[in-house]
């Protein structure tokens, strides 16, 4: 950040995002297997090396058949072949299938020389010489008054119930374009098409760090003026969320020098370090103590800014890089609310920027604010109210109150109702943009 953005006394979310955003690079492609690739954004187009599938294969169970076999079959007068083996899905050694022949043949196995469609089983006598078959016989099987014949109640046209080769994706088309996100589907074509590794940027390692003396790890008994550490698993939470690999660790007391080892030991496994409380005007926030100074340290290109946004919640914010690798650091509020819409809004587009995807934020829609009376709101600021959304009606409704530490409005609000900087009243029936986070 530039030495003239320090003289700054108010700052707007939107120049605070630009900021953020503006200080990021998407990570470096790294080749990965395809487990570790699920998530990961795709930095090279993949073309598919051999047709998918492979080979013409069945898609029933039953008989692969001559057209002209089974001509004019009906269950008063069926079609008699010979059958002549079975073609099994990864057998070797297809039988050929000549005039009044047919091959017993499952789902997913080549259509065999000679076959030109497949009659399902259920259109057949299953090869015991009585009515029509609800299933095939298990392989081997040879129950008494099995003629080695089976009878063909329907006729087919060519190449009915048959996968064409080549019918899903012809070899040398586009599988995936650069740019996807690798989705289960995605990972799914990948390995049909033989790919073991891709070349994808990879989910950014986010470590979350709370700070307070009055933090206590939940599971644990409270003493005198504690209390639990939500901030920290909350914001392991989002970051998963958003798609990084998250580590949480344990809150660090008020002391400006553990804070600083506590960052140091923790950069070998982050790209970016995201702390919560700490950042504002009080005598005990250390993460303003600790880092403010940073940029007077050894390593030039460093250090954080603190800044107050013209927000509510989330008016003390800072933002810079750390260490020797200049990795990025967010430090953000400790009120529970606050800490929260602060990633939603900085840290979740930071994240999804690392990874290299073009769309970094929240879905945002318009809908009517439902209240029982008109919403206040401090002038100058943007404020972002907890809410619930109804797509249906088009409606949203506020949760709980504007107080930054009410936890639990937060957990049952799906959105963000957003009101203005220059908007002091919202009444009910009025149209609010709201940010969906459910």
């Amino acid at each position: 950040m530039s030495p003239a953005s320090a003289e700054r006394t108010l700052w707007t979310v939107d120049e605070h995002l630009e900021d953020v955003l503006a200080a990021l690079r998407p990570l470096d492609p790294i080749e990965l297997r395809l487990p570790d690739a699920q998530g990961c954004v795709l930095v090279e187009d993949v073309t598919v090396p051999v047709a998918l599938p492979p080979f013409d294969n069945s898609s029933m169970d039953g008989y692969a058949v001559r057209v002209a076999d089974v001509a004019g079959a009906s269950e008063e007068f069926p079609a008699v072949l010979t059958v002549v083996g079975d073609v099994a899905a990864g057998g070797e050694g297809l039988p050929g299938v000549g005039p009044g022949q047919a091959a017993r043949i499952m789902t997913g196995a080549p259509l065999p020389p000679g076959a030109e469609a497949v009659v399902p089983v259920e259109w057949t006598d299953g090869g015991t010489g009585g009515g029509a078959a609800t299933g095939m016989r298990p392989a081997g099987a040879d129950p008494e008054g099995a003629s080695g014949e089976v009878r063909v109640h329907r006729p087919v046209g060519p190449r009915a119930h048959v996968r064409a080769r080549g019918s899903d994706v012809a070899a040398g088309d586009l599988a995936l374009a650069a740019g996807t996100v690798l989705g289960p589907p995605q990972i799914g074509l990948l390995a049909a098409i033989g790919r073991g590794t891709v070349r994808v940027r990879p989910r950014p390692r986010v470590v979350v760090l709370s700070t307070g003396s009055e933090l206590v790890q939940p599971g644990r008994e409270l003493g005198p003026g504690q209390i639990y550490d939500s901030n920290g698993f909350a914001l392991a939470a989002a970051a998963r969320d958003a798609g990084a690999i998250a580590y949480r660790v344990g809150a660090v007391t008020d002391d400006a020098d553990a804070l600083r080892a506590t960052i140091e030991d923790q950069l070998v496994r982050a790209d970016l370090l995201v702390t919560t409380g700490g950042v504002s005007v009080g005598a005990y926030d250390v993460v303003k103590e600790a880092l403010s100074a940073v940029s007077d340290a050894d390593e030039p290109g460093v250090g954080v800014e603190f800044r107050t946004l013209a927000m509510q919640p989330g008016k003390p914010q800072g933002f810079g890089s750390v260490g020797p690798e200049h990795t990025p650091l967010l430090a953000l509020p400790g009120n529970p609310v606050s800490s929260y819409v602060s990633f939603e809004l900085f840290a979740r587009p930071a994240i999804r920027a690392l990874m290299g995807l073009r769309d970094l934020h929240r879905p945002r829609a318009r809908a009517v604010l439902c209240a029982a009376g008109p919403l206040p709101s401090p002038a100058g600021k943007r404020q972002f109210l907890r809410g619930t959304y109804d797509a249906r009606t088009g409606t949203v409704a506020p949760v709980g109150g504007a107080g930054s530490h009410l936890v639990a409005a937060l957990a049952q609000a799906d959105a963000l109702i957003v009101v203005p900087e220059g908007a002091t009243l919202v009444e009910p029936g009025a149209e609010v943009e709201v940010v969906l986070v459910g």
